[in-house]
């Protein structure tokens, strides 16, 4: 059999409901039917729009399954049926719809899956905040978080995506027509969801992510086809970053090139050498690359030997449009000698326009000469120069007490190998000194005529010269090859700092002041701060600190630093213990006691301060976003409050005040059987705005953190009868041995958790409950069975939620408090609350309460 050819998916998208997407849906069908299209409407909502409706007509439409749900008919997709029937094409509408209970599929695009599948070309719809990845920010701009979503993957697989577009300004006018939805709720609409800064920024995101998926398309068309010439359809910014002081100017210049054209990307790019030896200072990078983050733009790091290379393969890669290049830093000399990467990107960039830009830096280091850097120790520059200056008279002595030998050309050889074993063992300048040496008394004792400066013969004078020439090489060459080795030991080191502290950083209770002894003790010092201000005129403040521990100190001891301990705290001593700051950003700052650190090492310490800055504002992030869930929960509760007072405790108080009124008008007029069921359903009633009172201040103060324990042992045989005083009689039946160890717990908190649940259990499981303690370990369980309905999995951690009930829960029969308090209270206790499945069917909730009180 032949495999079935998939479906082509095609995708009206919208900013808002009401732009049109149903109706441009019909009306392709209608095209395509009229010229001969085998069309099915497999699933349209017309939302009683009388136009989208009326394309309709003609159009054969799949009768849809129906589902009873919960007293409720419902109709949706049939996907077995539409399989059935195998249209070319299928209408189906509202991708991201949720399913009825009891098809093939939870979602509709699973359903769409299917037919694809079986080669069954679909035309849908979808708007722009049920893209799962947009979700989020469309609830940030409405306000309104839709339940319903679609993976994006499902969607930019389609064949042809296409975007049903129109401004805010018509779509509210539609709206107020009575195109969209029905006049009673049109007003809301307006002044809620459809208000036009919210159109206007739905409209933004989709027109975003169209632009996005059709850029997609264009790679995949120039990847397939072989296109390696860029296209500029988009204005895409390569800015090359060297990690030198010009590399913000030209960050923030392609900035504003890229602003200049809608869609705009920035892109820096920067070039490792292969060898790992030369490149910027790491704190520079980061503080560039947390810039190129703040302009918009996205970071890139490229390994590789040909900087000009590098930088041209990525812009061709991401159909760049323009490069910026700094005008260079090199020296006239360094510029005649190699083109330089700027030439080189230029000369080989094709069709991308190349942006060279001036800066105060340029040409700054043309008569800076590099640094001396000791790269060999004191003792061997001692011993080299012994050598150097009574090596060659030594060797010359010997030489000439053996008249015998062929004696300039065995002199050139060793003075040669002297100078090479001088500048192995000391560098450049004593090779030098020694090649000097070896020359002038090659040439005085060894060269004919002996005794003179002068030389006869001319391959004597070209033997010296080579003796000379070959030695400075030789020792050029030495130490060039202890200064690789020297930055290569100091950039491992470096590297290998650095990754202690982020993974110091990532973790433990303490990250910032964990970075800090890591780099503390790569750099030997005594003591490190770490210190913030709020404003520019503001003090500065410790906010971490990591210093060496005293002799005999504990391992741990090393972070225990006084509370606003400054700049001189900790142990240290000697010449060199002045403190010295290290500016981070504008508001950190590190503080180094101990030792006055070199350069390099100051480097690396500014390098750590930000990621120590990295780490103190995430937990200040983290703090924030705690203090706004805790403050949305409260906002939360608060509505549920006023949502219960409006129903929940109006209810029973207008039944009270019924009965009242009833007994006050009619007063003795009222038989004595009906007085007594008014009096009943009063007191009733009563008693049930108590418990709602009751769970209402509980679960308040369990929200404010104020229920403190007072814990005491108790015999729960004892205690588990008053906690079902006001369970009808029957409905519960209770097994507490009295053989039970004593449990240290508060029994007012106790004997409420658990009536509470039992309560529970009776109203929604129903008689008769059973409740059975027994010891496990360190612990007593007590377990509340009930054999009801049960509660699917999904929904168990939701039952501890506050204002929580069941679906088929009525409205007036409790606020949904209940299992909140009793967990707050069990938890506050020290022990825990869980709900399991009763075998058999129903639900079983459990107690575990420690024998010693758990948290006291």
């Amino acid at each position: 059999m032949d495999d079935v050819r998939r479906g082509r998916l095609r995708v009206y998208l919208g900013a808002a409901p009401g732009v049109g997407k149903t109706y441009a849906m019909l009306d392709e069908a209608r095209r395509r039917a009229e010229r001969g299209t085998d069309v099915v409407v497999a699933l349209v909502e017309t939302h009683g729009r009388a136009g989208t409706a009326a394309l309709l007509d003609g159009l054969e439409v799949v009768p849809r399954r129906t589902v009873e749900h919960r007293g409720t008919t419902l109709t949706d997709l049939d996907v077995d049926a539409v399989l059935a029937r195998h249209p070319e094409i299928a209408l189906v509408d509202e991708l991201a719809h949720t399913n009825a209970p009891g098809g093939r599929h939870a979602k509709r695009w699973e359903d769409v899956e299917d037919l694809l599948a079986a080669g069954i070309d679909v035309v849908t719809t979808v708007n722009v905040q049920h893209l799962e990845s947009l979700n989020d920010v469309a609830r940030a701009i409405t306000g309104v978080r839709q339940q319903e979503t679609v993976p994006d993957a499902v969607v930019r697989r389609a064949d042809q995506i296409e975007l049903v577009d129109m401004s805010p300004e018509a779509l509210r006018r539609r709206l107020a027509h009575g195109n969209v939805y029905a006049a009673e709720t049109v007003d809301a609409a307006l002044t809620q969801y459809f208000r036009v800064g919210n159109l206007t920024a739905l409209r933004e995101l989709a027109l975003l992510w169209t632009a996005d998926r059709v850029d997609d398309a264009l790679e995949a068309y120039r990847t397939a086809h072989g296109i390696s010439d860029p296209w500029p359809a988009r204005e895409r910014v390569v800015v090359a970053v060297t990690g030198g002081p010009e590399t913000e100017t030209l960050l923030r210049r392609g900035a504003r090139i890229a602003a200049q054209s809608a869609g705009g990307q920035l892109l820096a790019v920067h070039v490792l050498r292969g060898d790992g030896l030369r490149g910027a200072p790491p704190d520079a990078l980061a503080r560039q690359r947390l810039l190129v983050e703040q302009l918009g733009g996205t970071w890139h790091t490229v390994v590789a030997d040909d900087v000009a290379a590098a930088v041209l393969e990525v812009a061709r890669g991401v159909n760049a449009s323009r490069i910026v290049l700094g005008v260079t830093r090199r020296s006239r000399l360094a510029q005649a000698l190699s083109p330089g990467v700027g030439t080189e990107v230029i000369r080989d960039a094709g069709d991308i326009d190349v942006l060279v830009v001036t800066h105060p830096h340029a040409g700054g280091r043309r008569f800076r000469r590099p640094p001396r850097r000791g790269t060999l120790t004191g003792r061997r520059r001692l011993l080299g120069w012994g050598l150097a200056v009574a090596g060659p008279p030594a060797l010359a002595l010997a030489l000439d007490a053996a008249t015998t030998w062929d004696t300039l050309s065995i002199a050139l050889m060793l003075f040669l190998a002297l100078t090479v074993g001088v500048a192995l063992v000391a560098g450049l300048v004593p090779a030098l000194v020694a090649a000097a040496l070896g020359g002038a008394l090659s040439n005085v004792l060894f060269a004919p005529p002996v005794g003179t400066w002068s030389i006869t013969e001319p391959r004597n004078a070209l033997a010296i010269v080579v003796l000379v020439a070959v030695a400075v090489g030789v020792s050029a060459v030495v130490d060039l090859a202890a200064r690789r080795t020297a930055e290569a030991a100091r950039a491992r080191a470096e590297a290998d700092t650095l990754a202690a502290t982020a993974a110091a950083s990532l973790g433990g209770e303490d990250p910032a002041g964990a970075a800090l002894e890591a780099l503390r003790e790569a750099l030997r010092l005594r003591h490190v701060v770490a210190q913030r201000r709020a404003a520019p005129a503001a003090p500065w403040l410790d906010v971490a600190t990591a210093h060496a521990p005293a002799a005999g100190a504990a391992p741990g001891a090393a972070l225990d630093a006084a509370p606003g301990a400054g700049p001189g705290a900790g142990p240290h001593d000697g010449p060199d213990d002045g403190p010295t700051e290290v500016p981070v950003t504008d508001a950190l700052r590190l503080v180094l006691t101990g030792r006055t650190p070199p350069p390099h090492e100051v480097r690396l310490a500014r390098a750590v301060g930000l990621q120590v800055e990295a780490v103190l504002e995430r937990d200040a992030l983290r703090v924030e976003a705690g203090t706004a869930r805790a403050e949305r929960e409260r906002g939360a509760m608060r509505t549920a409050l006023l949502a219960a007072v409006s129903h929940d405790l109006r209810t029973p108080l207008a039944a009270i005040k019924a009965s009242v009124s009833a007994l006050r008008s009619l007063g003795d007029a009222i038989p004595a059987d009906e007085r007594t069921a008014l009096l009943g359903d009063a007191e009733h009633n009563a008693d049930r705005l108590q418990h709602l009172v009751d769970d209402l201040l509980d679960m308040s103060r369990l929200d404010a953190g104020v229920v403190v324990p007072r814990r005491a042992p108790v015999a729960l045989d004892e205690g588990a009868p008053a906690a079902l005083a006001g369970v009808p009689e029957g409905a519960v039946d209770v097994d507490v041995p009295e053989d039970l160890p004593l449990v240290t717990v508060d029994a007012a908190l106790l004997e409420r958790a658990l009536a509470n649940v039992v309560e529970n259990a009776v109203r929604y499981g129903g008689a008769p409950v059973r409740v059975s303690a027994g010891q496990v370990d360190d612990v007593v369980v007590v377990r509340v069975v009930d054999h009801g309905p049960g509660v699917p999995d999904d929904r168990k951690a939701a039952m501890f939620t506050a204002f929580q009930r069941l679906d088929d829960a009525p409205r007036g029969h409790g606020l949904g408090l209940g299992l909140a308090v009793a967990r707050g209270f069990v938890t506050a206790d020290g022990g825990t609350l869980d709900a399991e499945d009763t075998p058999g069917g129903g639900l079983t909730m459990v107690l575990t309460i420690p024998l010693d009180g758990g948290g006291a």
